[in-house]
C-alpha cells in the first residue's frame, strides 16, 4: 500500500507540473489570438475588450489556477477558432485517436510476443539470424516514414484504401478499421520490433541461469524449458514495456494521423497550434500527458504485483 501511495503521489505531482509547464509555454508562445479572431475588424480597443472577455489579462498563475479548476470540473475553456467549448471541438476526435492507439497496441502485442519467443527458441539458427536482421531494420524506421510508404504502396499503387478518405466509426465499423489498420501498422511496426528484441534477449538471459540447467537435467526439451520455466520470468520486463508502449503509441499517433489524414487529436493539435487556438492545444497536450504518465504508473503497479522485489528496491 505504501508503494502504491508513493507512486500515486508522484503521478499527481507529475501531472500538475506538466499542466503548469504546458500552460506557461502557451502563454509565451508568439502570436496574439485576438488578432486572428478579429481579423479585419481588429482595433486595439476591440482587442483589449476581447482579451478581457477571454480571460487573457491578469496574473498568469491566477489564470492557471482558474483554468485548472475548470479543467478538473469538465470546463476546458472556449476555442478561439471555433468560438465553442473545447470539449465540443474535441468531440469524436478523442474516440478516433483512442481506436487507433488501441489497435496499434494490439498489433504490437500480437506480433512481438510470439515472434520474440520463436527467435529465442531457434537462437543461432537461420530463422533467428534473418529475424534479428529484419528486426533491426524495422527498429530504425520511424513511423511517419512507414506511413508515407504505406500511403504510396497500398493507397496509390494497390488502391487498398483511398488516402485522406477516412470512414467514421459510426458509419461503417469495418470500413473504419480497414482504414485505421494502415496507420496502426505504421505506428506498431517499430514498437513491435523493439518489443521482440527485448523478449528475445530476456529469454536468452534466463536460459543461462541455474534453474534452467536443472530443468534440462530432468529431460525437458528446449521448448518445454522455455514454455514451462523461462517464459514467466522473461515476460516480466516485457509486460512492463508493453504497458508503457501504449503511452508511446498515443504520442506517436500525432504525426501518423497527419500522414494518413486521420481526424483525431493529433491533427487537431497541429491545426490548433498553427491557428494559435491555445485552449484546444493545451487540453490535448494535458490529455496526452495524462495517458503517458498514467500508463507508466500502471506499469509500475503491475510490475510490483508480479515481482514483489520491486517494492523492496
Amino acid at each position: 500500500m505504501r508503494y502504491i501511495l508513493k507512486k500515486t503521489g508522484a503521478l499527481l505531482l507529475t501531472l500538475l507540473l506538466v499542466s503548469l509547464l504546458a500552460f506557461l509555454a502557451f502563454q509565451i508562445t508568439p502570436g496574439d489570438p485576438t488578432t486572428k479572431i478579429l481579423g479585419s475588424d481588429y482595433t486595439p480597443e476591440r482587442a483589449e475588450a476581447l482579451r478581457e472577455q477571454l480571460g487573457l489579462n491578469g496574473n498568469v498563475l491566477l489564470r492557471y489556477v482558474r483554468w485548472l479548476t475548470g479543467f478538473l470540473t469538465g470546463d476546458m475553456g472556449m476555442s478561439y477558432s471555433y468560438m465553442m467549448d473545447v470539449s465540443d471541438v474535441m468531440h469524436g476526435k478523442l474516440a478516433v485517436t483512442a481506436a487507433l492507439s488501441v489497435l496499434s497496441w494490439i498489433l504490437v502485442t500480437a506480433v512481438s510476443i510470439p515472434l520474440g519467443i520463436a527467435l529465442a527458441r531457434y537462437n543461432g539458427g537461420p530463422f533467428d539470424r534473418i529475424g534479428v536482421a529484419v528486426n533491426q531494420v524495422f527498429m530504425a524506421i520511424p513511423p511517419f516514414f512507414i506511413g508515407i510508404l504505406f500511403t504510396y504502396l497500398f493507397g496509390l499503387v494497390l488502391h487498398w484504401f483511398v488516402p485522406g478518405r477516412y470512414i467514421p466509426l459510426r458509419q461503417d465499423f469495418w470500413g473504419c478499421i480497414g482504414y485505421l489498420i494502415f496507420p496502426a501498422l505504421a505506428i506498431s511496426i517499430p514498437k513491435a520490433a523493439k518489443t521482440t528484441k527485448l523478449l528475445r534477449s530476456s529469454i536468452l538471459t534466463e536460459m543461462k541461469k541455474d534453474y534452467v540447467r536443472t530443468a534440462y537435467s530432468r529431460g525437458n526439451s528446449r521448448w518445454m524449458v522455455i514454455r514451462s520455466h523461462v517464459l514467466r520470468n522473461a515476460l516480466l520486463p516485457v509486460v512492463t514495456y508493453v504497458a508503457m508502449s501504449l503511452a508511446d503509441i498515443v504520442a506517436g499517433s500525432i504525426i501518423v494521423e497527419q500522414v494518413f489524414v486521420v481526424p483525431g487529436l493529433g491533427r487537431l493539435l497541429i491545426s490548433s497550434i498553427a491557428n494559435r487556438d491555445f485552449p484546444v492545444a493545451l487540453a490535448i497536450v494535458v490529455i496526452i500527458a495524462f495517458v503517458v504518465v498514467f500508463m507508466n504508473y500502471l506499469a509500475d503497479i503491475v510490475t510490483q504485483y508480479i515481482d514483489p522485489r520491486v517494492r523492496l528496491s
